[in-house]
């Protein structure tokens, strides 16, 4: 039973890696130039703070599910994986948050402020960051399934209904 628990927690983490991999992977690659009445207008992740929170984010969370994946079960450093997982997830929640808010306004804009939205002209640059938004949203999923899956496993020993 322990080497099953053991091989669904570390197919959950190697999902959160390959998804938080992607997300970062498609935000950095998202660039596009265009052209407005005459003027050149380059869109790219690095020129908004929060996409860079993102792909910052989203690569210490690739980073840290393949590390944790070396971790042996009831180690000194197994006792740290669920807290750490849980402020991962707080990051990541953060990041996709304060990307999806900042993309709204690049499609919608905003009448109240008077900005225009921007999707229009650079439509693939849009396009791409909604694509690392939707991995990062799986990535999400994933790290969420994974504190689940920890806090079940911390809990099955205390409970005695399994026996």
């Amino acid at each position: 039973m322990a080497k099953v628990q053991r091989l669904i927690s570390i197919v959950l983490r190697l999902a959160a890696a390959a998804a938080a991999a992607a997300a970062a992977i498609i935000m950095v690659t998202s660039h596009e130039t265009t052209s407005f009445f005459g003027l050149e207008m380059e869109a790219k992740y690095s020129y908004t703070p929060s996409f860079i929170f993102f792909v910052v984010a989203f690569a210490v969370a690739c980073v840290y599910s393949l590390l944790v994946v070396l971790v042996r079960p009831g180690s000194t450093a197994s006792r740290l994986v669920l807290m750490s997982d849980v402020i991962i997830g707080m990051v990541l929640t953060g990041a996709v948050a304060a990307t999806g808010a900042l993309s709204e306004v690049g499609k919608n804009g905003n009448t109240h402020a008077g900005w225009l939205p921007i999707c229009v002209q650079v439509h693939e640059y849009c396009n791409r960051v909604m694509g690392a938004l939707i991995a990062g949203f799986v990535a999400l999923v994933v790290y969420f399934l994974i504190i689940m899956y920890s806090l079940h496993e911390l809990a099955e020993p205390l409970c005695s209904c399994h026996y």
